[in-house]
Protein backbone atom coordinates (compact mmCIF):
# COMPACT_ATOMS: atom_id res chain seq x y z
CA UNK A 1 0.00 0.00 0.00
CA UNK A 2 1.27 3.31 -1.30
CA UNK A 3 1.12 6.25 1.23
CA UNK A 4 1.77 4.59 4.27
CA UNK A 5 -0.20 5.88 7.19
CA UNK A 6 1.77 7.30 10.18
CA UNK A 7 0.12 7.59 14.02
CA UNK A 8 0.56 10.68 15.34
CA UNK A 9 2.05 10.26 18.30
CA UNK A 10 -0.54 7.03 18.56
CA UNK A 11 -4.48 7.60 17.92
CA UNK A 12 -4.09 10.64 19.75
CA UNK A 13 -7.62 12.16 17.79
CA UNK A 14 -9.53 9.73 19.99
CA UNK A 15 -6.77 8.99 23.06
CA UNK A 16 -4.46 11.07 24.63
CA UNK A 17 -1.31 11.63 23.07
CA UNK A 18 2.27 9.42 23.19
CA UNK A 19 0.22 7.16 25.93
CA UNK A 20 -0.15 3.33 25.77
CA UNK A 21 -3.95 4.14 24.76
CA UNK A 22 -3.08 5.59 21.79
CA UNK A 23 -0.35 3.30 20.80
CA UNK A 24 -3.20 0.10 21.49
CA UNK A 25 -5.50 2.03 19.72
CA UNK A 26 -3.14 2.47 16.81
CA UNK A 27 -2.14 -1.06 16.75
CA UNK A 28 -5.71 -1.48 16.56
CA UNK A 29 -5.93 -0.60 13.13
CA UNK A 30 -4.61 -2.75 10.10
CA UNK A 31 -4.39 0.16 8.08
CA UNK A 32 -1.52 1.89 10.52
CA UNK A 33 2.10 1.10 9.42
CA UNK A 34 3.98 3.65 11.73
CA UNK A 35 3.60 5.35 15.05
CA UNK A 36 5.39 8.48 15.61
CA UNK A 37 6.25 9.51 18.86
CA UNK A 38 8.49 11.65 21.02
CA UNK A 39 11.28 11.24 23.53
CA UNK A 40 13.15 12.88 26.34
CA UNK A 41 14.88 12.53 29.27
CA UNK A 42 13.80 12.07 32.94
CA UNK A 43 15.99 13.93 35.85
CA UNK A 44 17.89 10.41 36.14
CA UNK A 45 18.17 9.68 32.60
CA UNK A 46 15.40 7.40 31.70
CA UNK A 47 13.78 7.91 28.27
CA UNK A 48 10.13 9.06 28.46
CA UNK A 49 7.30 9.23 25.78
CA UNK A 50 5.90 12.51 25.98
CA UNK A 51 5.98 16.03 23.52
CA UNK A 52 6.01 18.96 25.64
CA UNK A 53 8.83 20.23 27.40
CA UNK A 54 6.30 20.96 30.35
CA UNK A 55 4.31 19.13 31.87
CA UNK A 56 1.16 21.08 32.38
CA UNK A 57 -0.63 20.31 28.81
CA UNK A 58 -0.86 16.77 29.23
CA UNK A 59 -0.54 15.97 32.52
CA UNK A 60 -1.62 16.94 36.15
CA UNK A 61 1.86 17.79 36.72
CA UNK A 62 3.85 21.07 36.45
CA UNK A 63 7.49 22.25 35.80
CA UNK A 64 9.53 20.84 33.06
CA UNK A 65 9.99 17.15 32.49
CA UNK A 66 14.02 16.85 32.78
CA UNK A 67 13.08 18.34 36.37
CA UNK A 68 11.32 14.81 37.60
CA UNK A 69 13.14 11.66 38.04
CA UNK A 70 10.97 8.32 36.55
CA UNK A 71 9.32 7.61 40.10
CA UNK A 72 7.87 11.34 40.24
CA UNK A 73 6.68 11.00 36.70
CA UNK A 74 4.70 7.68 36.79
CA UNK A 75 2.68 9.18 39.48
CA UNK A 76 1.15 12.06 36.81
CA UNK A 77 -2.28 11.23 35.13
CA UNK A 78 -1.44 12.25 31.45
CA UNK A 79 -4.81 10.90 30.35
CA UNK A 80 -7.82 12.71 32.17
CA UNK A 81 -6.83 16.06 30.39
CA UNK A 82 -7.98 14.10 27.25
CA UNK A 83 -11.33 12.67 28.63
CA UNK A 84 -12.40 11.22 31.86
CA UNK A 85 -12.22 7.67 30.59
CA UNK A 86 -8.44 7.96 30.13
CA UNK A 87 -8.12 9.04 33.48
CA UNK A 88 -4.71 7.42 35.05
CA UNK A 89 -2.90 7.15 32.19
CA UNK A 90 1.02 7.16 33.06
CA UNK A 91 3.64 9.02 30.88
CA UNK A 92 5.32 5.47 29.34
CA UNK A 93 9.04 4.99 28.88
CA UNK A 94 10.64 4.50 25.53
CA UNK A 95 11.10 0.96 26.72
CA UNK A 96 7.46 0.08 27.46
CA UNK A 97 6.45 1.11 23.72
CA UNK A 98 9.22 -0.41 22.09
CA UNK A 99 7.85 -3.95 24.46
CA UNK A 100 4.87 -2.83 22.90
CA UNK A 101 5.04 -2.31 19.17
CA UNK A 102 8.18 -4.58 18.67
CA UNK A 103 7.71 -7.09 15.15
CA UNK A 104 4.23 -5.42 14.67
CA UNK A 105 5.11 -1.48 13.41
CA UNK A 106 7.45 0.38 12.52
CA UNK A 107 7.97 3.25 14.54
CA UNK A 108 9.11 6.83 14.01
CA UNK A 109 11.10 8.34 17.15
CA UNK A 110 11.17 12.20 17.73
CA UNK A 111 14.63 12.93 19.42
CA UNK A 112 13.03 15.73 21.79
CA UNK A 113 15.44 18.17 22.25
CA UNK A 114 16.81 21.82 21.93
CA UNK A 115 20.34 22.93 22.04
CA UNK A 116 22.29 20.63 24.84
CA UNK A 117 18.76 20.42 26.92
CA UNK A 118 19.39 16.91 26.86
CA UNK A 119 22.75 15.44 27.05
CA UNK A 120 22.87 11.79 26.87
CA UNK A 121 19.77 11.62 25.25
CA UNK A 122 20.86 9.82 22.19
CA UNK A 123 22.82 7.56 23.66
CA UNK A 124 19.70 6.88 26.42
CA UNK A 125 17.73 5.88 23.33
CA UNK A 126 19.74 3.62 21.33
CA UNK A 127 20.83 1.64 23.94
CA UNK A 128 17.29 0.76 24.31
CA UNK A 129 16.64 0.09 20.78
CA UNK A 130 19.87 -2.39 20.35
CA UNK A 131 18.98 -4.18 23.54
CA UNK A 132 15.98 -5.03 21.56
CA UNK A 133 17.81 -5.72 18.32
CA UNK A 134 15.45 -3.38 16.82
CA UNK A 135 17.60 -1.20 14.44
CA UNK A 136 15.58 -2.24 11.72
CA UNK A 137 12.27 -1.11 13.05
CA UNK A 138 12.92 2.71 13.88
CA UNK A 139 14.06 5.91 12.32
CA UNK A 140 15.45 8.73 14.91
CA UNK A 141 14.35 11.90 13.80
CA UNK A 142 14.61 15.66 15.28
CA UNK A 143 14.75 19.32 14.52
CA UNK A 144 17.73 19.44 16.31
CA UNK A 145 20.79 18.94 13.68
CA UNK A 146 23.13 18.12 16.27
CA UNK A 147 21.07 15.49 17.55
CA UNK A 148 21.22 13.62 14.37
CA UNK A 149 24.37 14.12 13.96
CA UNK A 150 25.49 12.42 17.40
CA UNK A 151 23.42 9.90 16.56
CA UNK A 152 24.78 9.01 13.50
CA UNK A 153 28.62 9.31 15.51
CA UNK A 154 27.04 6.86 18.09
CA UNK A 155 25.70 3.99 15.52
CA UNK A 156 26.13 4.77 11.71
CA UNK A 157 23.89 1.95 10.61
CA UNK A 158 20.55 3.46 12.03
CA UNK A 159 18.41 4.90 9.97
CA UNK A 160 18.47 9.18 10.43
CA UNK A 161 15.67 11.81 9.73
CA UNK A 162 15.58 15.43 9.34
CA UNK A 163 12.32 17.29 10.61
CA UNK A 164 11.46 20.66 9.28
CA UNK A 165 8.78 22.88 8.31
CA UNK A 166 11.07 25.36 6.07
CA UNK A 167 12.16 24.64 2.66
CA UNK A 168 15.59 25.48 1.90
CA UNK A 169 16.92 25.18 -1.98
CA UNK A 170 19.76 22.79 -1.02
CA UNK A 171 17.33 20.44 1.10
CA UNK A 172 18.96 16.94 -0.81
CA UNK A 173 22.36 18.58 -0.32
CA UNK A 174 21.54 19.54 3.81
CA UNK A 175 19.87 15.94 4.16
CA UNK A 176 23.15 13.97 2.24
CA UNK A 177 25.62 16.02 4.44
CA UNK A 178 23.43 14.58 7.35
CA UNK A 179 23.34 11.39 6.24
CA UNK A 180 19.53 11.17 6.47
CA UNK A 181 17.39 9.18 4.37
CA UNK A 182 13.77 10.54 5.81
CA UNK A 183 12.68 14.18 5.83
CA UNK A 184 9.47 14.84 7.62
CA UNK A 185 8.42 17.64 6.64
CA UNK A 186 5.10 20.19 7.42
CA UNK A 187 2.44 19.53 4.10
CA UNK A 188 2.04 23.00 3.14
CA UNK A 189 6.00 22.81 2.16
CA UNK A 190 5.34 20.39 -0.14
CA UNK A 191 4.80 19.96 -3.93
CA UNK A 192 5.51 17.50 -6.76
CA UNK A 193 8.89 18.45 -7.96
CA UNK A 194 10.24 18.86 -4.74
CA UNK A 195 9.07 15.42 -3.84
CA UNK A 196 10.29 14.26 -7.02
CA UNK A 197 13.64 15.44 -6.24
CA UNK A 198 13.71 14.04 -2.59
CA UNK A 199 12.68 10.83 -3.31
CA UNK A 200 14.72 10.82 -6.66
CA UNK A 201 17.49 11.21 -4.07
CA UNK A 202 16.26 8.16 -1.71
CA UNK A 203 15.15 9.94 0.57
CA UNK A 204 11.54 8.58 2.66
CA UNK A 205 9.37 11.79 2.73
CA UNK A 206 6.28 12.35 5.57
CA UNK A 207 4.30 14.91 5.71
CA UNK A 208 2.73 16.26 8.71
CA UNK A 209 -0.21 16.72 10.17
CA UNK A 210 -2.75 16.62 8.08
CA UNK A 211 -5.93 15.50 9.42
CA UNK A 212 -8.29 16.58 6.52
CA UNK A 213 -9.11 14.07 3.95
CA UNK A 214 -9.45 16.14 1.21
CA UNK A 215 -5.92 17.30 1.82
CA UNK A 216 -4.88 14.09 2.32
CA UNK A 217 -5.93 12.83 -1.54
CA UNK A 218 -4.63 16.20 -2.78
CA UNK A 219 -1.17 15.12 -1.63
CA UNK A 220 -1.90 11.49 -2.49
CA UNK A 221 -1.46 13.32 -5.97
CA UNK A 222 1.54 14.92 -5.51
CA UNK A 223 3.82 11.09 -5.47
CA UNK A 224 2.86 7.76 -4.35
CA UNK A 225 5.49 6.86 -1.91
CA UNK A 226 4.53 10.10 0.07
CA UNK A 227 3.61 8.69 3.67
CA UNK A 228 1.23 10.89 5.68
CA UNK A 229 1.48 11.52 9.18
CA UNK A 230 -1.95 12.00 11.03
CA UNK A 231 -3.85 12.29 14.41
CA UNK A 232 -6.70 10.18 12.50
CA UNK A 233 -5.63 7.14 11.25
CA UNK A 234 -9.57 6.49 10.50
CA UNK A 235 -9.25 9.52 8.10
CA UNK A 236 -7.24 8.32 6.38
CA UNK A 237 -8.88 4.80 6.06
CA UNK A 238 -11.88 6.67 5.07
CA UNK A 239 -9.34 8.86 2.14
CA UNK A 240 -7.93 6.11 0.89
CA UNK A 241 -9.31 2.54 1.07
CA UNK A 242 -12.98 3.62 1.35
CA UNK A 243 -12.69 5.61 -2.00
CA UNK A 244 -10.72 2.70 -3.41
CA UNK A 245 -13.25 0.66 -2.69
CA UNK A 246 -15.94 3.25 -4.18
CA UNK A 247 -14.30 3.18 -7.16
CA UNK A 248 -13.94 -0.55 -7.71
CA UNK A 249 -17.47 -0.90 -7.57
CA UNK A 250 -18.42 1.43 -10.09
CA UNK A 251 -16.02 -0.26 -12.51
CA UNK A 252 -17.58 -3.42 -11.79
CA UNK A 253 -21.26 -1.73 -12.00
CA UNK A 254 -20.36 -0.41 -15.59
CA UNK A 255 -19.65 -4.21 -17.04
CA UNK A 256 -22.73 -5.77 -15.57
Amino acid sequence: MKHLCVAHRGFSGIAPENTMAAFRLALEQPFVHWIELDVQLSKDGVPVVIHDFTLERTTNGTGRVKDLDWKELQQLDAGGWKNAEYRGEKIPSLAQVLDFCRGRVSLNIELKTAGDMYPGLEKAVLREIMMRDMEGEVVLTSFERAAIRHTKELAPEIRTGLIIDARPDDLAKQLEKLQCSFLSMGYPRLDRSLLKNLIGHGITVMAWTVDDRRIMRRLSALHPELMICTNWPDRWEQAFLHSKHRLWHYIRNLFR
